[in-house]
């Protein structure tokens, strides 16, 4: 873990050689948009289909009682899988600049956690996604920068989906709770599908559920523990740990808040493991 220290009104930053998220966070990629989906019509009525997705959530995903929602990869038939399959061949051949930004906003989240649960089951069973390591490159790990399906003639990955088209477009920090890494210390997998119609409350709910869960904030004797999520992606949220808790405290329930409001050093943390039943 790393830490922040904090006297007063001043924050000190405890250096050493990593700062505030450690050396992961120096390597989280950034948010730079790729103009090719820039482009919406919002004339546009069409809308996407997402029951096949919410039928697999449905069927596999579950809430346990450490408050994780838990996909039971080992589970999923042959014929679910299948129809996993078919929901995303769906999406890939949707026309997504056709679309209104409402309904793009729906699709790119379902389709990058989609393509997630669809890798965790090629390669079932793993302990941690960063386990997947089909990405190119001699220093890449994890299945992130793998390019996964082809929308309208391009190759797209799921580091293509979060940091170069729904990061950049929707600029909204909310993001990083809808989109699902298959970890515990994720924000939840959410057990219904997004659509035009749901999003926004979806994206409230994520980022309060998270925010008031240990996975996004906790006490550890003296300190207290942020997510790491806060830290690869402080840009996102305020830009310093002063922005950080400032986003946190829109959502967090008042014992969550005096905890924020009390903490005399701050670190973060963050648990790989796969986010699949016991």
């Amino acid at each position: 873990m790393s830490k922040i220290l904090r006297t007063g009104a001043l924050l000190i930053i405890a250096v050493g050689l990593s700062g505030f998220g450690g050396v992961e966070s120096l390597f989280a990629p950034k948010s730079e948009l790729w103009e090719r989906w820039n482009v919406s019509d919002e004339a546009s009525r069409d809308t996407v289909d997402h029951a096949g997705w919410q039928r697999f959530l449905d069927t596999y995903v579950k809430a346990s009682d450490d408050g994780v929602n838990r996909v039971a990869y080992g589970q999923v038939s042959l014929t679910d899988h299948n129809a996993l399959d078919a929901y995303l061949g769906q999406l890939a051949g949707t026309k997504v600049t056709g679309l209104n930004r409402i309904e793009q906003h729906a699709y790119w989240i379902n389709l990058y956690n989609a393509l997630t649960i669809k890798v965790v089951l090629e390669h079932h069973p793993v302990e941690s996604i960063r386990d997947i390591n089909i990405s190119p490159g001699l220093f890449s790990s994890g299945p992130w920068d793998k390019k996964l399906v082809e929308i309208e003639g391009e190759a797209v990955s799921l580091n293509d989906i979060e940091h170069r088209i729904l990061r950049p477009i929707w600029r909204d920090p909310r993001i990083h709770y809808a989109v699902n890494c298959a970890s515990i210390g994720c924000p939840n997998l959410q057990k219904t599908a997004f659509t035009a119609a749901n999003t926004y409350a979806l994206l409230e709910k994520s980022a309060r559920d998270y925010v008031n869960d240990p996975r996004g904030v906790r006490r550890d004797d003296e300190r207290v523990v942020l997510s790491s999520i806060y830290a690869w992606f402080t840009d996102d949220f305020g830009g310093d740990l002063a922005g950080v808790i400032a986003h946190l405290k829109i959502y967090a329930k008042p014992q969550i808040a005096a905890l924020l409001d009390d903490a005399e050093e701050f670190e973060d943390g963050y648990d790989w493991t796969l986010n699949g039943t016991n």
